[in-house]
């Protein structure tokens, strides 16, 4: 007898994990344990177009009760572990709230991140919302049929998709942001620049280097966001998305090296050499080709947990692999679908590529000849070119790309034809 494989979060990399497993051929034991009292779903949409009332929460699901039953995946609902007993070979028990206990013979972690709370005063207020999992989305869902006046705090991913998503439901939409444009630490200058024109266009009011200085209350209730100049904005309902912390802290009660997430090797094994961990949580090496020694990421994304889930189920299986590949993501904003490939740190040029009558916008980014990534709006050819072409390690010619009538692909430069031609 054996107890398996326990997997601690059911999100997408957790989800990955126990798939990838059962598709190589792994039949030990696996048990999924979640800590909210909901199968297994996918929480992109949630922000998006579930919250719009266009996909059913049936379409949230990442698999039916059967696939789970076929595959002999035992997926436990509403169990928080607060302790885990770890012996050197990597077998234990975690210990949750309720009481139950799970006896495992590997340990992998996918318990992913927490929403960032704000530090001021009324930020407990009653109609003061987070939005990271389905009980947020519940929530905001049922208290928006009654408000007109929504602030969202944050000028990132979720705050933008939430309030085009409330902008496009008829309510009267503030968003305000510290930094001094758009999402600062994922997309450049002038992708921001876009974004900004885009959503103010569309009737969102968007204050830039915003500072919040408290959350004000109309009777029980939140009434406004006061700014640190005395303004106050009205709210019947406002929204927090200013990043969000990984959890480590089971990670770090079992004695692995944590770093702005558990520091995992390029299989995904932590520290111990034995845990992995997966996806949010996971502090890996930068998966880029080419990347620079030592370089190490955590990123937050659907694909990085999938392609990362895939190499830890490799490792897991026997076969150890290191993750490399072409991190990107995409974020739909109303009439926005941004993608972006690759990642713009260290480029020292960039090449605009706007289309205003179609809607398309891209922004490819280059240090000296090579090019590192592109912010692709409303372009999915200019998105699946440049991943392409970072994908194979071909160049896109920085001259031929700045005419936005050439397609990216015809000019890109295979490898193996340079090497013949020298």
């Amino acid at each position: 007898m054996t107890n398996g494989l326990l997997i601690i979060g059911s999100s997408q990399a957790g989800v990955s994990l126990a798939t990838s497993l059962r598709a190589l051929g792994y039949d030990d034991p696996i048990a999924m344990l979640g800590d909210e009292n909901h199968r297994p779903y996918q929480r992109p949409a949630l922000s998006k177009e579930w919250l719009q009332g266009e996909i059913t929460n049936e379409s949230l699901m990442f698999r039916s009760q059967e696939y789970w039953t076929e595959h002999h995946i035992d997926v436990v609902k509403n169990e928080r572990i607060i302790r885990i007993d770890k012996h050197d070979d990597g077998s234990g028990v975690a210990h949750a709230m309720s009481g139950a206990e799970f006896a495992f013979d590997r340990l992998a972690l996918a318990v992913g991140a927490r929403p960032r709370r704000l530090l001021l005063n009324g930020v407990d207020l009653p109609g003061v919302l987070y939005l990271r999992n389905a009980d947020d989305a519940l929530e905001l869902k049922a208290r928006v049929p009654d408000v007109r006046d929504v602030v969202v705090i944050g000028g990132g991913f979720i705050g933008i998709e939430a309030a085009a998503s409330l902008n496009a439901m008829g309510r009267s939409v503030t968003l305000l942001e510290a930094a001094p444009r758009l999402v600062p630490r994922a997309v450049g200058e002038q992708t921001s620049a876009y974004l900004l024109d885009h959503h103010r266009a569309a009737g969102i009011d968007i204050v830039l280097d915003a500072s919040v200085h408290r959350i004000v209350s109309r009777g029980d209730r939140v009434g406004g966001v006061q700014l640190a100049d005395g303004r106050v904005i009205p709210a019947h309902l406002v929204l927090v998305g200013v990043g969000v912390i990984p959890n480590t802290e089971l990670a770090e009660s079992i004695g692995l090296v944590c770093d702005n997430g558990v520091r995992v090797d390029g299989s995904a094994f932590a520290s111990d050499g034995v845990t992995v961990a997966v996806g949010d949580c996971a502090n890996l090496p930068n998966p880029l080709p080419g990347a620079p020694a030592g370089d190490r990421v955590r990123f937050e994304s659907v694909n990085n947990a999938i392609e990362q889930a895939k190499v830890a189920a490799y490792a897991i299986a026997g076969r150890r692999e290191e993750y490399a590949g072409i991190p990107w993501f995409w974020s739909n904003q109303g009439k926005v679908k941004l993608q972006i490939a690759g990642l713009s740190s260290g480029h020292d040029r960039t090449v605009v590529r706007a289309d205003r009558e179609r809607g398309k916008h891209s922004v490819l980014y280059y240090r000296g000849d090579r090019i590192l990534a592109a912010d692709c709006i409303n372009h999915p050819l200019d998105f699946m070119a440049v991943r392409t072409a970072l994908a194979k390690g071909s160049l896109i010619p920085f001259e031929a790309a700045t005419d936005p009538s050439v397609q990216l692909k015809s000019v890109t430069v295979d490898p193996a034809t340079l090497v013949a031609a020298d």
